[in-house]
């Protein structure tokens, strides 16, 4: 497994806006919708492209389009709800699926209640969207869920990340085993607390982003 964490001004500016306690909901939608687009633009680094030769007004030119077949964007709701606009708005031609994820408080462990994806993602380029990658369950189930299908590589795209749970993906998902699989983070913080939370983290993604329920 491949961790990227992107090293950018306009990154470490945003995230750290959105760690303010102070900080509304209504601004922590806008910079968590910006942040995402940049760590998008990372994360889609490595797609495939196909040669193509294209006529501009004065004479051909070589280029480069995006390979098929037609790239999948995940969110994990619902807090991945709130990162999917940032990341279509570079990628608008992806086809959208949903997975619903809720953990158990007690135990700490996630649970699928939603499955809306492709029963055959053969060959096809996954992009997951979860704000924090914490104790790594539901990556890791999701990712599972996946290769299943026939995912050709899974990129996870999340504003945070705990190496408690960038661990537990890596040792689920070595390298050589099963799918490619890659983690472009803003940032890998200290640690996760007793209740499984990121520490200094910036709280509850889903209830900043949409409202506690």
């Amino acid at each position: 497994m491949q961790t990227l964490v992107v090293d950018h001004p306009l990154v470490a500016h945003k995230l750290t806006m959105l760690r303010e306690e102070a900080t509304q909901a209504p601004t922590f939608r806008r910079l968590a919708d910006e942040l995402v687009t940049l760590l998008a633009y990372e994360a889609m680094r490595e797609m495939r492209v196909r040669p193509v030769t294209v006529t501009t007004p004065l004479g051909p030119a070589d280029g480069a389009k995006l390979a098929g077949p037609v790239a999948l964007v995940v969110p994990v709701l619902r807090a991945g709800i709130g990162m999917l606009d940032g990341m279509t708005r570079l990628l608008p031609t992806a086809d959208v699926g949903f997975v619903g994820m809720v953990r158990d408080e007690e135990s700490l462990v996630a649970s699928t209640y939603a499955d809306r994806l492709p029963a055959d993602l053969s060959g096809r380029e996954v992009f997951v969207l979860d704000p924090m990658l914490a104790t790594g369950g539901t990556l890791e189930t999701v990712i599972g869920m996946l290769a299943q299908r026939g995912a050709a590589t899974v990129t996870a795209v999340c504003l945070l990340a705990a190496p408690e749970g960038i661990d537990r993906v890596a040792a689920a998902y070595p390298d050589g085993g099963g799918v490619p699989v890659r983690v472009v983070t803003a940032t890998v913080d200290e640690r996760l607390n007793d209740r499984g939370y990121i520490v200094p983290g910036l709280g509850d993604a889903g209830d900043r982003l949409f409202g506690r329920i």
